[in-house]
């Protein structure tokens, strides 16, 4: 398995940035494969990479993720290709389609039709990538428009590396597209014991339909990797991540759209996921984490002693990870990455 992470530089924390600028060049350092910059409601993805770019040398560094409708494809197909061209080929183009809160209530755009976004998205920055005019008539766009006096054009530049496609996906439809069109599938909410029925059974429906196998898609996993000395500690550990977790189940999304919920309720856990998001959205946010089960922490994290998490890394390669990405637990930069370096070499020996 190849080892990743993901971080989030905030404009307006320069200290914070500036931390996490460092923890990505060391974690170069301590042998860290790529890196994925979030974009959610802080900093843009784009702007951070084109600086960690410059900070690193051979590391990927992805966009995890774009949100599709925030940006129009060609720019999003130019901001690929000038990433990729700067860092030497090193940049993963990750797209997805948020959720309501986000795309409704910060920027203003509906989220209505997701699936045919992302894939009409997806097909016109192929489109740009290959270099020629760019015309394209679909539900979701028109390119030129039509009815007024401009022509097909094509960009003045093209990219001069592969740049791979990654969706981030978790609904059964969107799955079965990433295996259709994707290179790469960012996935969240992952327990290798039930994913085969959760999230694999439907990639594998769409990977068919394009005529692929599951070796033509990197299947790129995320958790959280802490390590705790003594089974009390553990216990303390996984007590802290309820309210998290509960979060999560129950304030992601809008009040009828939470997407992490639904793949919780996918792999055994729909009447717990029902219960926490009912008090979670009626206020009670102590009684929601209460509900969250230590079996649900352990089942989606890598917390443990270390012979648990290495133990769980390979479950993880036997269900099908290719990519893991890394959350490491610590107060400190200096504790960070103690963690991180711990799990990278667990993953190698794995």
């Amino acid at each position: 398995m190849r080892t990743a992470t993901t971080v989030e530089l905030s404009a307006s924390q320069t200290a914070h940035a500036a931390e996490t600028v460092e923890f990505v060049v060391e974690a170069e350092r301590l042998g860290l494969d790529m890196c994925w910059v979030a974009e959610a409601w802080g900093a843009d993805a784009p702007s951070a990479l084109g600086y960690l770019a410059a900070r690193t040398d051979e590391m990927l560094l992805g966009s995890g993720i774009i949100q599709v409708g925030t940006r129009s494809p060609v720019l999003v197909a130019q901001t690929a290709i000038t990433l990729s061209n700067l860092s030497g080929g090193r940049f993963l183009l990750g797209l997805g389609a948020s959720g309501p809160q986000v795309m409704e209530g910060l920027h203003g755009i509906a989220f209505d039709r997701p699936l045919s976004r992302i894939r009409e998205t997806v097909e016109i920055v192929r489109q740009v990538f290959e270099g020629g005019k760019i015309s394209y008539s679909g539900r979701e766009f028109q390119i030129p428009r039509p009815g007024g006096e401009s022509r097909p054009m094509r960009l003045s530049t093209r990219p001069e590396h592969p740049i791979p496609i990654y969706l981030a996906t978790l609904s059964p439809a969107m799955l079965r597209l990433t295996g259709q069109l994707a290179d790469g599938w960012l996935g969240t909410s992952f327990v290798p014991e039930g994913a085969d029925q959760a999230y694999f059974a439907h990639l594998d429906e769409g990977l068919a339909a394009s005529g692929r196998a599951r070796a033509d898609l990197d299947i790129c996993q995320g958790a959280e990797v802490a390590f705790a000395p003594d089974e009390d500690a553990l216990r303390e550990m996984v007590a802290g991540r309820k309210t998290e977790l509960a979060f999560s189940l129950g304030g992601m999304g809008s009040a009828s759209t939470n997407f992490y919920n639904r793949a919780y309720a996918r792999q055994g856990w729909s009447e717990v996921a029902a219960a926490v998001r009912e008090r979670w959205q009626t206020g009670d946010r102590p009684g929601a984490a209460a509900l969250i089960t230590d079996e649900m922490v352990l089942a989606t994290t890598l917390i443990g002693t270390e012979e648990m998490v290495r133990d769980r890394l390979a479950v993880w390669r036997n269900a099908g990870v290719n990519t893991v990405r890394l959350y490491p637990a610590g107060e400190t930069l200096g504790e960070k990455l103690e963690t991180l370096g711990r799990a990278i070499e667990l993953v190698r020996a794995t």
